[in-house]
């Protein structure tokens, strides 16, 4: 026969043509197109589908369209993901192009979702929205009002894609080819050990190789830009792993209310109410902990004079914002997904926090931070917990700068101008910028703490560079502490480090610790030694509250509160008697009060009853139905339930 000439024999399948002639024209096509012509007909689909939902989040064909060709970002990488996930379907349901079928609406549908989130709350869809069904829900009558024509159009096309879905499906499972036992195995044999080397490039924690070609950059303090840079599919990818919160074992509405604190005071009890002031510190860290190394002078010494103790970040340097949810809300990260940042992923409507239970008590509850609103989803965050302002850089007057960050000299002298304006009594939360690394050599024209000991010239300089931000530090906090001794108020004042600075390699020079980055788990010493920060929490009438240890960031509030005289259900009793048996609650450490630690204590198989109450008790106002709002939170509830369900107040 003429068609068993060489020419078709290496274009055609095996068999006669005549096996091809019944088939519709997807099984033709199937059946007679060459593997590297499908191949680059598969390619080409996942291009146009990858495209499309670039198109549908950024509005901008153009922008969707420089996203696939940009070398130094994963447009590429994300075709190249998409097409290894349609394999697998491939292979799975046993039929060619069943894969593309099933991600096309699973791809486009999310994408029009995040699109029309956007438009309303600024953000783009996350994983964890799909825990807030109840939210969404509640807001879908104000979205009906706003735009009924969208709305009605929006149910109308998911009802005819549901249904268009499973016409095309059932037509589909019918006419695409069927692969064969071999054909499957060999697909699933090629793709599966693709798909679990490239497990690790969701741990955004730890450098990953293949991740760094692929031009995945995992910018997860800025989610507007990491949506921006990686393209929906893969942000959303790595967003992934901080969806899955599942409720602890026993939650129920009972278990909340058998922890009931009784008639615990609610207010101060003894004293008038005083002012409060809380710094969190860049980056603050005592650079005379290094070893081998000599610093000259002491570049913290009314830190030291007045040290209460330590603060044990659950963060190394970065993740700022993990450190601040833990010191608001008394809430641990601990009990968090691992990598998840509660600001970005999991704060959507109101939340008691410190400032809702100040604020329930008369006080002006107030957020200053000199830096964008919009960093670490800050304006809306401060709004969910309970302040009624939050004056970020867009809202404060121009602070002089060190280098290319507002002094801590400045933002000191602003909360005290700020301060002098109220009559009420005031709680202040404040986060400092001059911390903030790099910390480039020349940052500052004049340094007067000399570094000496065996160190490189390079790390020696950043070292400098850095020591010098923490001289500045400390002379504006006994700035601080000069002016609030001059006050007839009563001022309290808790000052205390988020965590250690990024030094790279001066810490594995100096012989600090081995790596340039701390360890997350390790001997309690170690531990404790990589993630300490200074702690001052300190009065006009009564000095500085001594021996408080190293305790973790969710403590705080229940020192903060002890020393100012309030006596609250959770923030004082509740977070009392955890605070009386353990100091630090890490994801991986536990210590308790005797200092006896227990490594990767959350995997035993029986946790400590007081232990899970605690995490009850945050699943349940973080993610349940808030059975413990009445007895733990009252005052805080009743204030946030007076301003609404849903955060975001705050003008420019």
């Amino acid at each position: 026969m003429a068609l068993a000439s060489s020419d078709t024999a290496t274009s055609l399948p095996v068999g006669p043509l005549s096996e091809t002639a019944d088939l519709p024209w997807h099984g033709r096509l199937g059946r007679l197109l060459p593997q590297g012509r499908a191949g680059l007909s598969s390619l080409l689909l996942v291009l146009l589908l990858v495209g499309a939902v670039e198109w549908i989040t950024r509005r901008s064909g153009t922008e969707a369209l420089a996203f696939l060709l940009d070398p130094l970002r994963p447009g590429l990488a994300t075709a190249g993901l998409v097409i290894l996930l349609a394999l697998s379907v491939d292979a799975l349901a046993g039929r060619r192009y069943l894969g593309l079928l099933v991600l096309l609406p699973l791809a486009l549908l999310p994408a029009f979702i995040s699109r029309q989130k956007q438009l309303f709350l600024s953000d783009p869809l996350y994983p964890a929205d799909l825990l807030f069904g109840r939210q969404v829900m509640a807001l879908m009558p104000v979205l009906v009002r706003d735009r009924p024509l969208m709305a009605a159009a929006v149910v109308f096309g998911l009802l005819a894609l549901l249904v268009g879905l499973a016409l095309t499906l059932r037509l589909c499972w019918r006419r695409f080819p069927v692969l064969s036992l071999r054909q499957r195995l060999k697909r699933l044999a090629v793709v599966l050990p693709i798909m679990v080397a490239l497990v690790p490039f969701l741990d955004y924690h730890n450098y990953f190789w293949l991740r760094d070609r692929l031009r995945i950059v995992p910018i997860m303090w800025d989610q507007t830009e990491n949506y921006r840079h990686n393209g929906f599919l893969m942000a959303f990818a790595l967003n992934a792993p901080m969806a899955r919160v599942s409720a602890p074992s026993g939650y129920s509405a009972e278990a909340i209310h058998r922890m009931d604190p009784g008639p615990v005071p609610f207010g101060t009890t003894h004293r008038t109410s005083p002012d409060v002031i809380m710094v969190m510190s860049e980056s603050l860290f005592d650079p005379t902990r290094l070893p081998r190394l000599q610093l000259s002078p002491d570049p913290m010494p009314t830190m030291r004079a007045l040290q209460s103790g330590h603060v044990f970040s659950p963060e190394f340097g970065g993740m700022t914002a993990n450190v601040e949810f833990e010191a608001l809300t008394g809430f641990s990260n601990a009990f968090l997904p691992y990598g998840s940042i509660p600001y970005q992923q999991y704060v959507r409507e109101s939340l008691p926090s410190l400032a809702a239970f100040f604020r329930a008590e008369g006080y002006v509850a107030r957020a200053i931070h000199p830096f964008q609103r919009w960093f670490w989803n800050r304006e809306t965050v401060y709004s969910a917990f309970g302040f009624e302002e939050f004056r970020s850089e867009e809202r404060l007057p121009p602070l002089d700068k060190r280098g290319q960050f507002a002094s801590d000299d400045a933002l000191m002298g602003e909360i005290m101008r700020q301060a002098d304006l109220l009559d009420r009594p005031f709680f202040f939360f404040a986060v400092t910028l001059q911390g903030h690394g790099p910390y480039e050599a020349g940052r500052y024209p004049t340094e007067t703490v000399t570094v000496t000991g065996d160190l490189p010239d390079a790390e020696r300089a950043a070292l400098s560079t850095y020591a010098q931000g923490v001289q500045e530090a400390d002379k504006a906090l006994a700035r601080l502490i000069d002016w609030a001794e001059q006050r007839d108020r009563e001022t309290i004042i808790l000052l205390f480090g988020d965590h250690l600075p990024p030094l790279n390699a001066v810490y594995p020079e100096s012989g600090f610790m081995p790596d340039v980055t701390a360890a997350r788990k390790g001997k309690p010493a170690d531990m404790a030694l990589q993630h300490e920060t200074p702690l001052i929490l300190w009065s006009n009438r009564t000095g500085p509250v001594r021996d408080l240890g190293t305790i973790s960031p969710a403590l705080l509030p229940y020192h903060l509160l002890k020393a100012g005289g309030f006596e609250h259900p959770f923030y004082t009793e509740f977070l009392g008697k955890v605070a009386a048996r353990y100091s630090v609650l890490d994801r991986h450490l536990l210590l308790n009060a005797q200092g006896k630690a227990a490594p990767d204590w959350l995997q035993a198989r029986k946790l400590d009853p007081l232990l899970a109450d605690y995490r009850m008790l945050q699943h349940d106002m973080l993610f349940g139905r808030r059975h413990g709002s009445d007895p733990f939170f009252r005052g805080d509830d009743r204030l946030l339930a007076n301003e609404g369900q849903h955060p975001g107040r705050f003008g420019g």
